[in-house]
């Protein structure tokens, strides 16, 4: 078959340069279609009971979309510093996008109209004030208001926010930038203006800043990874021809991965983003793999257009199996019930085949363009040091076996006990810088105002108007009481907060009657709130149009998914003392919420995939060489270094979360490359060798050590890259698959040939003698005929 395909290649070379170059064109446009993601990430399935809570309460309260703003500014009580500001607040408002916005200076007092018997609002703050008389009477009606205490301005009125709603639409566009960065300029102004600090949060600004580095970090790791792995293939090679016609394949491969993103109809999350490096990282190896062996052809035949042909026979194959194990290591995501790990699952693994096309049909025509190689272009493949490094591990695997074995064996005992110290995280901040403005501003907000992520508390009556009773009131009020305790809370805003602010107006402003109303007060006031035009938003925002759930409101922390384990351990045993599960129904949801369980049911999903990883490439190994010995010998030295990288994030306090697990799957799905072309050389040579085990293992160790050295050179340089994102999880991603992968080539190159020669009893002519799959050398020129072997007759 792959004499066919060699002959069809070379035969075919400008339809199929036509027909790459008419697909590249075609991808690019569609690449340029490809948009950021500016939503959360879709951690859970739909029909997860947290995200059917969360939507339930988004289709009844509406979007969660707050931007969160906060000047520390000692004299915004003054009437000069207080006019800017709601100046400042009234253009915010005028911006198109903005729903709703709620300042110091516009917060609403209700007052009560005896002659009408209803209650009206007016902002307690008006441009109208001229005088510090006027101002001083104004600034005492607002600080009468406990309703407003804590929750627009810090206890000692040092620190204002502004609390601003994102229109729906807006958010989810790329508008979204200039909605968010409009909003900054005005409020940096006062900030300029006064000499005061602002300090920007919220989950639409968090998304916003990330989606900017996602799109500035996408084009750096490009850039980066091409001059990276460029400068380490012309060291290899010394020659501008091999180095260019190999970044022609990952650049159209690039291409191509943006272009099919447009096509699924993705969008560019943090994830996906890693796609196009990823690319080019894995894409070299199979250049370099193609490349070298065109090299030692050559050099044997003088013939460049035989050569070519040897190249795709006999490589072809074991590229083809490299690049299925190492597309499995990413499509097992597709297994997990995370959309955000399905699409990149489909993403990386289409592409990692593509440009395994690319670079069999590329590098042929290529060469086949350029003139014969010249003396100094085969030279590399006489490097005295990558040589005396390969004659070293020979040497180690021959005569240092035991030596081997016993570090191995404490390694695993490490291991153990560096992984047994694996803590899981997932808190929305764990992968931002901590000295950058946006995590710095979170933690300032959160200190002075107990959190800013949403978190939402609904009690359910189960009856019509079932607010309405006393007893309700007091049970939620009970509740609110308690959810203050906790410091990791806001001040809670419900319901019950309007009732008792209605009863103050009620009582002409009188803050000492800021509290429940009996059943007489409750019929009096309800009266006058069905004679208002106007309110404070009690239908929707804090209640349903049923009158039968309550909505409590807070912000809380950016804690990890264990302290907020810890914190719902402890209250839930307090909602059920005060609501009767069979009574009530009670569901704490929010934005928050569904982040952390979405961390954990991802790290889950996480941890099967790579089961699953392991599994499928177990399957494929036995489809390949047909023995169960051998799919053990190949795996043990491929999930060791999986155990050490876990070990090093247990004895370092890398915490275990979705960008870290991703790590596992990915580093086994390429390491186990380096296993198949050494067992598919293994093989070769003990056909040749007449099942000489010792003499099989010494051969293949020479000859595939060069390449897998080569190759091991580029992943880890080219996943280090990563360590330059400003995503604490990228960087961790990056540092531990290249140290894996460096782990598992000194694995595969000691470890796998010692138990080879060690086993050689139970794993030689049986292991061996009819695989289901035949692989082709990849070093020696021989026919595949002379490489069957017939059945034992039994």
């Amino acid at each position: 078959m792959w004499k066919f395909l060699s002959n069809i290649i070379l035969k075919n070379r400008i339809v199929i340069i036509i027909m790459i170059t008419a697909l590249t064109v075609f991808m690019a446009q569609k690449g340029r279609e490809a948009k950021l993601s500016y939503s959360m990430a879709k951690l859970l399935p739909n029909d997860h009971q947290v995200s059917v809570d969360y939507n339930d309460f988004l289709n009844k309260y509406g979007s969660q979309n707050v931007l969160v703003i906060a000047v520390e500014d000692s004299l915004i009580t003054t009437l000069s510093h207080l006019k800017k500001w709601d100046k400042v607040s009234e253009s915010i408002k005028n911006i198109n996008g903005i729903e709703q916005i709620i300042s110091f200076s516009n917060l609403p007092i209700l007052q009560k109209d005896a002659d009408e018997k209803k209650f009206t609002v007016k902002k307690w703050f008006s441009e109208d004030i001229q005088t510090e008389e006027e101002f001083q009477k104004a600034l005492a009606i607002y600080q009468s208001q406990p309703f407003f205490k804590g929750l627009i301005n810090s206890e000692e009125n040092k620190v204002t926010t502004l609390l601003i709603t994102l229109d729906e639409e807006m958010i989810r566009s790329s508008k979204r930038e200039i909605l968010i960065f409009s909003i900054k300029a005005l409020v940096d102004n006062y900030s300029t203006d006064f000499g005061v600090k602002a300090h920007y949060s919220g989950l639409p600004y968090i998304r916003t800043v990330d989606s900017v580095k996602v799109k500035n970090e996408i084009s750096m790791f490009i850039l980066f990874t091409l001059l990276i792995t460029a400068l380490i293939l012309y060291l290899f090679f010394r020659s501008f021809k091999a180095t260019i016609s190999s970044i022609i394949v990952v650049i159209i491969g690039v291409i191509f991965s943006f272009g099919s993103i447009a096509l699924m109809g993705y969008e560019i999350s943090i994830l996906m983003a890693l796609v196009p490096p990823v690319l080019i990282v894995i894409g070299i190896p199979n250049c370099i793999f193609l490349i070298n062996k065109f090299h030692s052809e050559f050099r044997l035949s003088k013939n460049k257009e035989d050569a070519l042909s040897k190249m795709i026979q006999k490589i072809g194959n074991i590229t083809l199996l490299t690049n299925v194990t190492t597309a499995s290591g990413f499509a097992a995501f597709i297994l997990t019930n995370s959309e955000t790990l399905q699409e990149f699952g489909v993403i990386a693994s289409l592409n990692i085949l593509f440009i395994f096309l690319l670079s069999l049909f590329i590098i042929p025509i290529y060469f086949s363009f350029s003139s014969a190689p010249k003396k100094r272009h085969t030279q590399h493949l006489d490097k005295k040091w990558i040589n005396n490094l390969v004659q070293y591990l020979a040497y180690l695997v021959k005569y240092k076996r035991k030596h081997i074995y016993v570090i191995t064996v404490v390694l695993i005992v490490v291991g153990f006990f560096g992984i047994i110290q694996l803590k899981t995280t997932g808190n929305i901040t764990e992968d931002l810088p901590k000295e950058q403005a946006l995590y710095q501003d979170l933690k300032f907000l959160e200190s002075n105002f107990g959190g800013v992520l949403p978190l939402e508390v609904l009690v359910n009556t189960k009856k019509k108007n079932g607010l309405l009773k006393s007893y309700n009131l007091r049970k939620i009020e009970k509740l609110s009481d308690v959810l203050e305790t906790y410091p990791e809370f806001s001040k809670p805003s419900s319901y019950i907060d309007a009732v008792k602010y209605s009863k103050q107006a009620f009582y002409n402003g009188d803050s000492t009657y800021y509290s429940l109303p009996n059943s007489q007060e409750q019929r009096v006031i309800l009266s006058y709130l069905k004679n208002s035009s106007e309110g404070l938003g009690f239908g929707n925002l804090l209640m349903d149009s049923l009158k039968q759930e309550a909505r409590i409101s807070l912000r809380v922390a950016d804690i990890s998914t264990s302290k907020m384990d810890s914190i719902f351990d402890s209250l839930l045993p307090k909602i059920n003392e005060i609501f009767d599960p069979e009574k009530y129904d009670v569901t704490i949801t929010g934005a928050s919420i569904v982040f952390l369980n979405g961390t954990k049911f991802l790290i889950k999903n996480l941890v099967l995939s790579l089961l699953l990883v392991v599994i499928l490439i177990s399957i494929f190994m036995a489809w390949m060489f047909n023995s169960f010995r051998m799919v053990v010998v190949s795996i043990i030295p491929n999930l060791i270094p999986l155990l050490l990288t876990g070990a090093i994030m247990g004895y370092f306090g890398i915490a275990l979360k979705p960008s870290t697990i991703l790590v596992f799957s990915i580093a086994f799905g390429i390491s186990v490359d380096d296993t198949i072309h050494f067992l598919a050389k293994y093989r070769q040579e003990l056909l040749m060798n007449n099942w000489n085990i010792r003499k099989s293992v010494f051969s293949a160790l020479n000859e595939t050590g060069v390449s897998m050295f080569y190759t091991s050179v580029v992943l880890f340089f080219g996943f280090f890259i990563f360590v330059a994102s400003d995503f604490g999880g990228t960087i961790a991603l990056g540092l531990l698959v290249s140290i894996t992968l460096m782990l598992a080539m000194l694995s595969n190159l000691l470890l796998l040939p010692a138990l080879l020669l060690s086993l050689e009893k139970i794993i030689n002519y049986e292991a061996f003698q009819e695989p289901l799959l035949d692989t082709f050398d990849e070093e020696e020129d021989i026919e595949l005929d002379e490489l069957k072997v017939k059945r034992k007759e039994k």
